[in-house]
């Protein structure tokens, strides 16, 4: 893995090139082997690099240019299978220069345009400079694991794989106020910062003298509601069996040592397994263990794991402390709200990795999204599709969702939930339980904030610009499925729980069970052969079953959590919450009341367990963002005054 910075520019001029070397070192992390910049020489383009070297040691430098001197690429990320298009492109007369994995999307690109890319098979983001047409191309992956961000500044394009990296280069650091009323940087392509975007998965976006354009080369297709039923269940799971072993076969290729992290639950738990038969040897094997509280440490289940697969068993220990030491490190690396410390851990598991002597980790990510592992899609298809389920267990599971939730469906949903539902003909619980949320969090808005975004409709947005294509003729739970793939695993688990917190420490994060043929073969399954009764993800879980100690082959979903802060209120993170909120960036911050968010915080101890758990992750995110305005001198484009001594009265 690596990253990289680019800039095209219509008019030809000359480049900052102070900007741009702060930019490179400022993903130095990214990519602390090596570093190089390119420059077009008709002055239209720049092309930065910082690499991580795992393939092609000695000699896969970047910018990659031809030797025509007409096209030049930058790639963040791995190519698998490489070797074989590699013989093939030989054959039919290139000629390579290294023996990196990326120089094959160089000559895919010459043989074939932006057609070509699409037989690139991996985690990437690719940077690509075509002299002779004039155009700037930005790829990204089909499920967007490797990030890709863009902005306009003083007329000229600039790419990165940060956003860091492009304020570093001179794009203006301002809060996108919009983008945060509306949960754009969740939903969509925003992000927090103004005129920031980011290249969605499988798709495009091109600059050239016409200006931007935007296209999608690949998407989630699931089978429709009218295909015809699958009978042979042993033959599906067998498939994904092999699919999965592909795929992790495909990712024990390295130059550099690689190590498993294992979180206790059946998807790491899997990689590990098949990573160790297929490659013939123990591996290492890394897990956050949370001392401070049982409830939340996973540790004796991964212990399980290790032992299953002989490995050598890493324990990362990670308390509240440690966690607020680290804490705005790692949210600076992020570069986005943290709403629990889950990150913060990964951030520093992935730094014990690297302190041991890895550069690459298998990971077990994407397994909840492909195979339908969260509770919200158990909960869909329960109430929303149950075909093929036994009746029996469904009316028992009902009954025991109606005995536990307690409202979870709130009549004072936003109107546009209630749109969506009209629109999908069924409800989507993953959408009722963040709606909720943010509606809670709206009560501490600030008053002129509320009023300039009232109506902004964040879900109608969302779904508005969706490719309503693959939602229609679709089962509920596939549909539900579709939503999450659009906007919280790139937007979210991808970042927080991958690629950000892995790469901060020059780690690079290996996901199979994203590999987009598992990834097609999965989509194409019926709804019953993902979730049956209460147990979620049963196909995957089946073809896995030999791989897995039989207490975690049995064992429910378990959601990867840091402790609250809220409940352990004399640790070092919940005085972190405190003093940050109690500080000067709160009274600053364009999204929130003061006062409200201080008697909250005031309120607190009185509260039960439960309630002190629940506002966690709102806490979480307002002393992010103050953090995050603090890290990134953010200011808010809103010329009004964002706070007075008027208002605060009120």
């Amino acid at each position: 893995m690596c990253g990289f910075i680019g800039v095209y520019q219509r008019t030809p001029s000359s480049f900052d090139e102070r900007a741009l070397i702060t930019a490179l070192t400022t993903i130095h992390h990214r990519g602390p082997d090596e570093r190089s910049l390119w420059h077009d020489p008709a002055g239209r383009a720049v092309l930065g690099h910082v690499r991580l070297s795992i393939i092609g040691l000695d000699n896969g430098k970047q910018p990659i240019v031809a030797d025509q001197g007409d096209l030049a690429l930058v790639v963040n990320g791995e190519l698998y299978d490489h070797e074989r298009i590699r013989r093939e492109l030989q054959a039919l007369g290139c000629e390579f220069k290294t023996d990196s994995d990326s120089e094959i999307a160089l000559h895919l690109y010459r043989r074939s345009g932006l057609a070509g890319l699409k037989q690139l098979r991996g985690e990437f983001a690719i940077l690509l400079f075509d002299r002779q047409r004039r155009l700037m191309l930005a790829v990204r992956d089909r499920m967007g694991i490797k990030p890709m961000f863009y902005a306009q500044h003083r007329g000229a394009w600039y790419f990165a794989s940060e956003i860091k990296a492009l304020l570093a280069a001179g794009v203006p650091a301002e809060w996108d106020e919009d983008a945060y009323a509306s949960r754009a940087f969740y939903l969509r392509d925003h992000t927090l910062f103004k005129g920031v975007r980011s290249v969605q998965p499988g798709c495009w976006v091109m600059a050239d003298s016409g200006g931007l354009h935007h296209g999608r080369y690949w998407d989630m297709e699931f089978a429709r509601q009218d295909a015809p039923d699958p009978s042979d269940e042993q033959g599906m799971i067998e498939a994904v069996r092999a699919a999965v072993e592909k795929s992790v076969s495909l990712r024990l290729r390295a130059d550099v040592p690689m190590g498993v992290y294992l979180s206790g639950g059946i998807d790491s738990s899997a990689m590990l397994g098949v990573a160790t038969q297929l490659s013939g040897q123990p591996l290492d094997a890394f897990n956050l263990s949370f001392t401070d509280m049982d409830d939340y440490d996973e540790n004796r289940f991964a212990r399980l794991a290790a032992e299953h697969n002989g490995a050598r068993f890493h324990t990362v220990a990670v308390s509240q402390d440690d966690l607020a030491d680290h804490f705005e490190q790692a949210l600076w690396h992020n570069e986005t709200p943290f709403f629990n410390a889950h990150g913060v851990a990964k951030y520093i598991l992935s730094r014990t990795v690297r302190d041991a002597g890895m550069k690459v980790v298998l990971t077990g990510e994407g397994a909840d999204e492909v195979f339908a592992g969260y509770p919200h899609f158990r909960r869909d298809m329960l109430l929303y599709n149950p075909e093929r389920q036994d009746p029996k267990v469904v009316t028992q599971l009902r009954q025991r969702i109606q005995e536990s939730e307690n409202g979870y469906q709130r009549p004072d949903m936003p109107q546009d939930i209630h749109w969506m539902v009209e629109q999908l003909s069924h409800g989507v619980s993953w959408l009722d339980n963040q709606a909720g949320w943010f509606k809670a969090l709206e009560a501490l808005y600030r008053k002129d904030f509320r009023d300039r975004f009232e109506g902004t409709d964040p879900y109608r947005q969302f779904y508005d610009r969706l490719d309503h294509r693959n939602l229609e003729g679709r089962d509920p739970v596939h549909k539900s499925m579709y939503l999450w793939a659009k906007s919280y695993l790139p937007n979210f688990v991808l970042t927080t729980l991958g690629d950000r917190m892995e790469m901060a420490n020059s780690i690079e994060g290996r996901v199979p069970l994203l590999d987009h043929h598992v990834v097609e073969l999965a989509c194409q399954m019926p709804v019953w052969m993902k979730v049956r009764g209460s147990t979620e993800k049963y196909v995957f879980r089946e073809a896995m079953k030999s791989y897995l100690p039989d207490a975690l082959y049995k064992r429910k979903k378990h959601y990867f959590r840091a402790p609250p802060a809220t409940l352990q209120q004399k640790g070092r993170l919940y005085q972190l919450v405190r003093d940050v909120l109690n500080g000067s960036e709160l009274d600053s911050l364009p999204f929130f009341d003061p006062a409200r968010v201080r008697d909250l915080l005031n309120r607190l101890p009185q509260l039960s367990a439960h309630e002190q758990g629940l506002l966690d992750p709102m806490l979480m995110e307002l002393t992010s963002l103050c953090l995050l305005q603090n890290r990134y001198s953010l200011r808010s484009s809103n010329t009004q005054p964002l706070w007075s001594a008027r208002e605060e009265a009120a």
